[in-house]
């Protein structure tokens, strides 16, 4: 089909025109051969049409993947695995403190700090060498929302008050950073905000190449929502017990014999996210 003049529907409603390129690369970031990603494309594109979703073009290319190889469909479903990482924000902000603390940060969540005017609970902080950070996460369950301006005047307030009662007593570390992190993306008016105000913002895709996304797969540090063979009630279970990246399940695999996992099971299971996690170590 041509995809010239195609419209497509954003999980927002909003249309905006197809782009062929947009998927070849989400779907050459799973790692997977030139002849793979071609024939996936071709097989895409025919069952194209006016007005589809980017739901329906993720679901069919995720399925070409899966019949593939488990880990490239892992990969792929990475945003959508960060979203299954709710209800609640709180795994969000353990997944988030996970990759500061493989990223070589001590880090602690949800600790509250007294401050110059009230108190304040701070999701993450995170410490290393004499500085320390403080992390607000947003964390939105479902598609199409986006973090608008309100949040960064809102986090910038919060971290003017930690930072000035910081600074005027002693610390063994330097407080030099606030940042605002969501799983979504923000809106033009609150990167200015954020920018003016001295914030630093991460998102799924911003800063440029040096967003969420980029970060995990850098780091190989997937979220265990990624997973194509556990089940929906058993990364619930995971995520209960802090368990929140693949990585961790490789050290702490006990837990799938907790959840009545069978061995031929727990093979494949480990199989699937020992590759994973090799691939980008690679």
């Amino acid at each position: 089909m041509e995809t010239n003049n195609l419209d497509i529907t954003k999980s927002s409603g909003k249309k905006v025109k197809f782009s062929l390129e947009k998927l070849r690369i989400s779907i050459m970031r799973t790692g997977a051969d030139k002849e793979t990603v071609d024939q996936i494309i071709d097989k895409v594109r025919d069952e194209l049409y006016q007005g589809i979703s980017t739901k329906e073009i993720y679901n069919r290319a995720f399925a070409l993947l899966k019949k593939k190889k488990h880990c490239f469909a892992s990969k792929y479903k990475l945003k959508k695995a960060i979203y299954e990482l709710g209800p609640t924000g709180f795994p969000f902000e353990n997944f988030i403190a996970a990759i500061y603390k493989y990223s070589g940060y001590k880090t602690e969540v949800g600790k509250t700090l007294q401050c110059k005017c009230v108190s304040h609970e701070i999701d993450v902080i995170a410490h290393k060498d004499d500085n320390t950070t403080i992390m607000e996460c947003k964390f939105h369950s479902e598609q199409g929302l986006n973090c608008n301006v309100k949040i960064p005047l809102y986090i910038a307030a919060r971290f003017k008050d930690v930072h000035d009662y910081w600074h005027s007593k002693p610390h063994k570390s330097n407080l030099t950073e606030g940042w605002v992190v969501t799983n979504t993306r923000f809106t033009e008016d609150a990167l200015k905000y954020g920018q003016c105000a001295g914030l630093n913002l991460l998102s799924w895709d911003y800063p440029k190449n040096n967003g969420l996304k980029d970060r995990i797969d850098r780091l190989g540090l997937y979220p265990i929502t990624v997973s194509t063979l556990l089940s929906k009630r058993e990364k619930q279970f995971l995520l209960s017990r802090e368990v929140v990246l693949c990585r961790e399940l490789l050290h702490d695999n006990f837990y799938l014999d907790h959840l009545g996992i069978s061995d031929v099971r727990k093979e494949k299971i480990l199989n699937e996210i020992s590759q994973l996690c090799i691939i980008e170590n690679n």
